[in-house]
């Protein structure tokens, strides 16, 4: 970091944490008792505090890692500045260690930003700077940072792993991926994209030395080929890769921490008889492939203003001249999968203190034939997706999006929250956009994190029957 920017960054980490510590202020005045999970997060953490590890709450779905950190970063402060009472571990104090966590993603998404865009550094720091701030403040988890919820650290520790293996620290980032499963079992996902990362630096290696032989320069394109017969191209290659021994063998000499974090999560799963703890009656896997759709409608509206542009739309209608059989095929497929594979959890149809069961009631419910007719809108929210990690390799493409995959598909509710680490992945990867549309972009989740924390404070309501205030969010 040079000197000159460094003194920015840390004038801007100052200014974020003082606005971030007003803006916590106000909501803990409002609203000082734990709030929907928190019912379950704030008495388990404190728990902890009071030295009851063996106490758990059956209600709670995810493994202890918030409680740990908490009581981690807690018990010293509390020691140093000899504090006695109901402050120790209050509400107030657990939702303060995730305002730490955000100071710690501001960070750590500038570091992620530096490292994965070093060829555009030149005359770059603003916009480094301005594009680490718009994604900190990213609406769905800026929301949590004042709340004790799980998403601020498991964010934290996701973003930490990705950075070590970048540095090529494996055995840093595999621990760290350890921490990442403790608060959502589900970021076993993302540690494997870290190593599938590293399969895929060697498979492209090997595709461009394959090709090259052949002279066959537009077949050794980064891009994922949009046609049949790309996609039998790289299946064949993938699979002869696979059962290469000394692809493997090379694959697993680099990779083999992340291994065995695998390995231990398996046994994990074995011995918990599944991924879940606690209480499973809520959260069972399907097949929803329709969450996929939604995740890249959610994508293109939050990258709106750093990914859409006048050119590509005009690529898409090209490509759709150009192919017409290729996206009246994939139409045919996710009308097939809308159609067949829409599963509606319980929670979005009865919750209305979030903003999932609006969207799903004034749009979804209002004709049963809307999320057919939302089909074409789902194409091109997917190749603008693509088309704005072209500058990626073509197996890390595919690696992230098998991941992108597997984190979304099985999810029965619609949870933006689930959103979160599969979108900052996807925006950190696209070329580092201009200062405009990086003002833009900062521009649009401040309005939305200004809109949704001021509906928060201010538009309560009660159910009929009962005296607690509820209050809509995310």
């Amino acid at each position: 970091m040079e000197k000159f920017e460094g003194y920015i960054f840390t004038a801007l980490c100052s200014t974020n944490f003082f606005i971030s510590c007003l803006l916590f202020s106000r909501v803990t005045r409002e609203q000082r008792e734990p709030y929907m999970d928190e019912v379950f997060h704030v008495p388990q953490a404190q728990k902890y505090c009071q030295g009851k590890f063996n106490e758990w709450d059956p209600m709670i779905t995810t493994l202890p890692g918030l409680y740990l950190i908490s009581v981690g970063v807690i018990k010293p402060v509390v020691w140093l500045a000899d504090l006695t009472g109901a402050v120790v571990c209050s509400t107030a104090m657990l939702r303060f260690v995730n305002l730490l966590f955000n100071c710690g993603n501001l960070y750590l998404l500038y570091l992620l930003i530096c490292k994965l865009h070093l060829r555009e550094k030149t005359r770059t720091t603003s916009r480094r700077v301005l594009s680490a701030l718009s994604l900190s403040t990213f609406p769905v988890l800026y929301f949590f940072n004042f709340l004790y919820y799980t998403d601020a650290g498991s964010t934290f520790f996701i973003l930490f792993t990705y950075l070590m293996t970048l540095y090529g620290c494996h055995k840093a980032s595999a621990l760290l991926g350890i921490c990442s499963v403790l608060f959502r079992q589900t970021n076993i996902i993302w540690v494997a994209f870290c190593a599938g990362t590293l399969v895929a630096a060697k498979m492209d290696e090997a595709w461009k030395v394959e090709h090259t032989k052949k002279r066959d320069e537009k077949s050794s394109s980064s891009q994922v080929p949009l046609s049949f017969s790309g996609a039998k191209k790289i299946m064949l290659f993938t699979l002869e890769f696979l059962t290469s021994p000394s692809h493997v063998k090379g694959v697993l000499l680099l990779a083999w921490p992340y291994a065995a974090v695998a390995v231990g999560f398996l046994m994990f799963v074995v011995v918990n008889d599944g991924i879940v703890v606690g209480d499973r009656t809520s959260h069972e896997a399907c097949l929803n492939f329709p969450q996929i759709f939604y995740f890249l409608s959610f994508a293109l509206f939050f990258s709106l203003p750093v990914s859409l542009c006048y050119y590509r739309v005009l690529r898409f209608l090209q490509a759709l001249k150009k192919q017409p059989l290729f996206f009246f095929f994939l139409t045919g497929i996710a009308l097939l999968l809308v159609w067949k594979f829409t599963f509606v959890h319980k929670y979005l149809l009865a919750d209305n203190r979030h903003f999932p069961f609006y969207v799903w009631k004034r749009l979804f419910q209002r004709h049963e034939l809307v999320r057919f007719l939302l089909v074409p809108a789902y194409i091109f929210a997917g190749w603008n997706f693509l088309d704005s990690l072209k500058s990626r390799s073509l197996f890390w493409s595919l690696a992230f999006l098998a991941c992108l995959l597997a984190a979304t598909i099985p999810q029965k509710l619609l949870e933006f929250r689930y959103f979160i680490v599969p979108y900052l992945m996807y925006r950190l990867h696209m070329p580092l956009p201009s200062l405009s549309r990086l003002i833009v972009e900062l521009l649009l989740y401040t309005a939305v994190n200004a809109a949704t924390l001021y509906i928060f404070v201010t538009k309560t309501f009660h159910w009929p029957g009962s005296t607690g205030t509820q209050r809509f969010m995310w």
